[in-house]
């Protein structure tokens, strides 16, 4: 298990962490979401060694991590780092044995990482001549070339295509079956919902919420449902009904939430007598929502 523990870290005036604790599993991953500035990065670079924290510490597998542990760990920094002059190849064999890898050992797992990545046909180009996207696939590669026994990656699907976020999605789903915690953050939260069965949601430096998605949507007391009525109805439908507050506009009808003066079956009722009904659910909390209700509180 990878623990961050009490992890607080000051920038002059500055509070970029307040007492950050969450731990990651072996073979779990967790999403690490929060706005831009909540301390996600400063949290990520204490973990891996980068800074220091003014107090915690980091421990994995209930000993504290060192420098000689963090060899084992795959980092992917929100700033890439590539040598952009080197070919791809070439640095992923240096970084591999960077981590200790033999030249041969470090050479086919690089083969491997690019192949699993689907860039093993640019192995000879300098980094500087690939897309965007291509880079961040051999950035990630790099995270994983010395087959590393914990991954901590921040923003690892930016610039990413659907097809190669699928892949990514693939690589770190194998790496989790496999026992290797990974914890990653991203904006995507739709995403983060799809892969992760647990997150740690930070705001200001500190933990606002951290379990499984399900058992933090069960602590959600709303209820939402979603309704979609012909175009022909009258425009804002709903607006009649008391009790009801829009949360989100949708294709041809809205996300209402529902306070306990009104019930499911009178919104249907209102919805059938405004036009044609399409679409009527029940809806769950979203990622999104918890993760606005939590910065919000």
């Amino acid at each position: 298990m990878l623990e961050l523990i009490d992890l607080t870290r000051r920038f002059g005036d500055v509070v970029a962490l307040d007492g950050v604790s969450f731990e990651i599993a072996e073979g779990e991953m967790v999403g690490f979401v929060g706005p831009n500035g909540a301390g996600k990065t400063t949290a990520m670079r204490i973990a891996l060694g980068v800074l220091e924290a003014d107090r915690g510490e980091v421990r994995w597998r209930g000993k504290a991590v060192d420098a000689g542990v963090r060899r084992r760990f795959g980092y992917m920094p929100e700033e890439r780092g590539l040598y952009q002059k080197m070919h791809v190849l070439d640095q992923l064999v240096y970084l591999a044995r960077l981590h200790g890898l033999s030249p041969q050992d470090a050479r086919g797992s690089a083969e491997r990482a690019l192949h699993v990545l689907g860039v093993a046909d640019r192995v000879r180009d300098r980094v500087e001549a690939l897309s965007l996207g291509n880079q961040q696939r051999v950035q990630l590669a790099a995270a994983l070339v010395h087959r590393p026994e914990v991954l901590v990656l921040d923003e690892p699907f930016a610039g990413l295509d659907p097809v190669g976020a699928d892949v990514l999605a693939g690589v770190l789903r194998e790496q989790a079956a496999a026992g290797v915690p990974v914890v990653f953050s991203s904006h995507q939260l739709d995403l983060v919902e799809r892969l992760c069965e647990s997150v740690a949601l930070i705001h200001k430096g500190r933990i606002v919420a951290r379990g499984r998605i399900g058992d933090l949507r069960a602590t959600d007391p709303r209820r939402l449902v979603r309704v979609e009525v012909a175009a022909a109805a009258p425009e804002n439908w709903y607006a009649r009904l008391s009790g009801v507050r829009v949360v989100d506009l949708v294709s041809d009808g809205a996300i209402l939430e529902l306070s306990n003066s009104i019930r499911e079956a009178d919104v249907l009722d209102a919805a059938r007598a405004a036009g044609d009904v399409r679409h009527f659910s029940i809806v769950r909390p979203s990622l999104s929502d918890m993760f606005r209700r939590a910065v919000q509180a």
